[in-house]
């Protein structure tokens, strides 16, 4: 696998200094912008599937080590932003490009969350999750591959192209290790909605599947915990009997008329109707993915112990889990329908900062990171114009 390589300039041509900012969040124009420059050849389907791949092989790894949500969910994002600078045909080999960078991703992720692995023990997890083969011979109690019984050369070539990638995915975070996830705001968020408990878990795992979409770099999470929320209400009310209303609590069908219009809460959650059905519309997306290939299953079995079922016949074990809601393809293809019936116009999305981060992602390469021969560069936590954490 092949990396970026500097730039040929002559010593007097090479900048003394520049710097770098940290995008926390993206519109969605920038991340079409972005993705399908750096796609190349590939299609969009390609590209999804390859990121549906890769999210696949984090849930496998984080299940059989035992990494807290958050470490698999920041690094399934890292993995995202990962390549929105980085061009596919930077990595020679498509399976190397997606577990290189995918572990790449998930060791940065346990250094974020204080749930740190070495690079050794990552790769043995990751050998017996590719290689089903290889664990079955390994007398390991935890099912690891034996890394004894390998050649040394191989894994320290797998070592080192680990660490190379770390190096470039922190230079895309621009060293900024805040991490915020979703999934307390679920809990917060619910409580002051008096969304019942089973809606309240509905809607956890699926702001655990929103991540292995692009929304959490479009979006905040708070934001992202009220669309999961939304989507929960919409599936337990769409074409189904209307429940009676628990004490306390207020119905998923109230919760859908709340939330699928304007209103005060707008102002109280600071977030707005048209990012929640825009969340809405990408999730029932990756539900109807599931749906129709089951192999392909989102969202794990329970919030806190997803479970993989390896397979001798796949390089990536399905994650076990099933489609948290009794809809098939069909259904929800006809939820997305009648959302477009009733849905507000796409909201005008400024890019944060007072410049226009468009421009830095230029023919000039700016923002372009991986690359020597800079200079020095300063790595700021905050876009022009934002104040940093």
């Amino acid at each position: 696998m092949d990396f970026p390589q500097s730039r040929n300039q002559s010593p007097s041509q090479l900048p003394t200094s520049s710097s770098k900012y940290h995008h926390p969040y993206f519109t969605s124009a920038e991340v079409e912008y972005l993705s399908e420059k750096q796609r190349g050849k590939f299609s969009a389907t390609q590209d999804e599937k390859t990121r549906q791949t890769a999210c696949g092989f984090l849930e496998a790894m984080g299940a059989r080590i035992g990494f807290p949500r958050r470490t698999t969910a920041t690094a399934q994002n890292l993995y995202h932003r990962f390549h929105l600078f980085f061009s596919r045909k930077d990595f020679q080999n498509y399976w190397a490009r997606i577990f290189d960078v995918a572990l790449g991703a998930l060791y940065v992720s346990t250094k974020m969350h204080d749930t740190l692995k070495k690079p050794r023990e990552l790769l043995a997890v990751s050998y017996a999750v590719r290689f089903p083969e290889l664990a079955a011979k390994s007398k390991h109690p935890g099912g690891e591959v034996d890394l004894d019984t390998m050649d040394s050369q191989i894994i320290e070539a797998d070592r080192q192209r680990l660490l190379a990638v770390e190096r470039l995915i922190l230079e895309t975070i621009c060293f900024n290790f805040t991490s915020r996830m979703p999934f307390p705001y679920v809990i917060k968020i619910g409580r002051a909605l008096k969304v019942t408990k089973q809606l309240t878990k509905l809607a956890w795992r699926l702001a655990v599947d929103s991540h292995r979409t692009l929304l959490p770099i479009q979006y905040p999470p708070h934001t992202i915990a009220l669309g999961s929320i939304y989507v929960a209400c919409l599936l337990s009310s769409f074409e189904q009997l209307e429940l009676p209303n628990q004490e306390g609590f207020q119905t998923s069908q109230k919760i859908v008329s709340l939330l699928g219009k304007r209103g005060n809460w707008e102002k109280k959650y600071h977030s707005q109707v048209e990012d929640l059905e825009d969340i809405a519309h990408t999730i029932i997306d990756i539900l109807i993915q599931g749906a129709q290939s089951p192999s392909a299953s989102t969202s794990p079995s329970t919030p806190s112990s997803p479970t993989p079922h390896p397979s001798r016949n796949m390089h990536i074990p399905p994650v076990a889990s099933q489609l948290p809601t009794p809809f098939n393809a069909d259904q929800l293809i006809r939820l997305k329908i009648t959302m477009r019936e009733t849905e507000h116009p796409p909201r005008v999305r400024h890019p944060l900062g007072s410049v226009d981060p468009s421009a830095l992602y230029g023919k000039d390469g700016t923002l372009q990171v991986g690359r020597n021969n800079d200079g020095t560069v300063r790595f700021l936590f905050g876009p022009p114009g934002i104040a940093g954490p």
